[in-house]
C-alpha cells in the first residue's frame, strides 16, 4: 500500500488548502502556545507581538533544540520529474527520522511561494523543527520571501524551533561557471534567529547530478543522515556532506567539482532523537 494519500493542508478554520500528498501524516489539533516562557516582551501568540517578539513554545535548553515531541517535523518537499531518484531517497531517508512529509510536483516559483505561504498558517504545536525541500531543474531563484513567512512573529508556533530550507537546483550545463553570485540577484540570507539554509552549491555555480544516482548533494546527504543522523548533530553532518560533495564527486567530462553552500543562524544544536514508538 502506498504510504503517501492526500495532504490536508490545515488552515486556521481547519479547511483543506492543498493538494499535496502526505507521508507518516497525522491531523493534528489546533492548539495555541499556552507557555509564559517568551523572547521579550509577553503578546499574544495569534497577533503580531510587540518590538518582534514572539511566545516561545518549548523549553529552555542552553546547547540543543528540543527534538523529543511525539512527531520529529514536518517535510514540505517541491520536486520535478528530473529528480525523481533524489525524491525516493530523500523521502525514504525522513520517514526514518518520522517525519510528516507533503509532496508537491512540478511547481511554479509562484505555485511554490503561494503554498508556502498557507502553509506557514498551519499550527505546528506539535512539531519540533519544519524542513522545506527544493528539487527543481534550473537556477534556484529563491529570495527570502520564501522562509520570511515563518518568522517567529509570522509563525508563532514554530518560535523557537529550528526551521530548515534546502535547495537542490540542476543547472543548466551551458551556463558560465563562477566564483561568485551576480550582485543583482535577491537577498538569500535570512535576518532571523532559527534558521538553517542550505544550498547544493554556491550561489553562480553548478549544481552536478548523475543520471543514475541523482544529485552529488542528496546522494551525500542521504547517506549522511542514514548514517549518523543519531549520533551527530546536524550542522557535523552537513560538514561530511559538504566534505564528501566536494572531495569525492568530480564531473570527470568536465573536470568540474562542487562545494554546498551553508547558512546557519541556528542558536542551538540539532540532534534527532528515535522514536520511542
Amino acid at each position: 500500500m502506498d504510504k503517501c494519500k492526500d495532504a490536508v493542508a490545515f488552515s486556521n478554520d481547519g479547511c483543506d488548502t492543498g493538494d499535496g500528498k502526505v507521508c507518516n501524516g497525522n491531523i493534528y489539533d489546533k492548539q495555541i502556545a499556552s507557555s509564559e516562557e517568551i523572547y521579550g516582551e509577553e503578546t499574544d501568540a495569534l497577533t503580531k507581538p510587540r518590538n518582534s517578539t514572539a511566545r516561545r513554545t518549548v523549553p529552555k535548553d542552553p546547547t540543543s533544540y528540543n527534538m523529543a515531541y511525539p512527531q520529529k517535523g514536518i517535510a514540505i518537499i517541491f520536486h520535478s520529474k528530473i529528480c525523481d531518484e533524489d525524491t525516493s531517497k530523500l523521502q525514504a531517508c525522513l520517514e526514518n527520522l518520522n517525519f510528516d512529509i507533503f509532496m508537491y510536483d512540478d511547481r511554479s516559483k509562484g505555485d511554490i511561494q503561494e503554498i508556502i505561504e498557507k502553509r506557514s498558517k498551519d499550527d505546528y504545536s506539535k512539531y519540533n523543527c519544519i524542513l522545506v525541500v527544493i528539487l527543481t531543474h534550473g537556477e534556484a531563484d529563491i529570495d527570502q520571501r520564501l522562509w520570511s513567512t515563518f518568522t517567529a512573529d509570522k509563525c508563532p508556533t514554530l518560535a523557537g524551533k529550528p526551521k530548515m530550507f534546502f535547495f537542490q537546483a540542476y543547472q543548466d550545463d551551458n551556463r558560465p561557471q563562477t566564483d561568485g553570485g551576480d550582485q543583482n540577484t535577491p537577498d538569500r540570507i535570512p535576518t532571523h534567529a532559527d534558521f538553517l539554509i542550505v544550498y547544493s552549491t554556491a550561489n553562480g555555480c553548478y549544481s552536478e547530478r548523475n543520471t543514475t544516482n541523482g544529485s552529488w548533494f542528496i546522494q551525500a546527504l542521504c547517506e549522511e543522515l542514514s548514517e549518523n543522523a543519531y549520533t551527530l548533530d546536524l550542522m557535523t553532518i552537513l560538514t561530511f556532506v559538504s566534505r564528501t560533495v566536494a572531495k569525492k564527486y568530480e564531473n570527470n567530462g568536465q573536470r568540474k567539482k562542487q562545494i554546498p553552500c551553508v547558512i546557519s543562524q541556528l542558536t542551538k544544536l540539532i540532534k534527532f532523537q528515535k522514536s520511542d514508538i
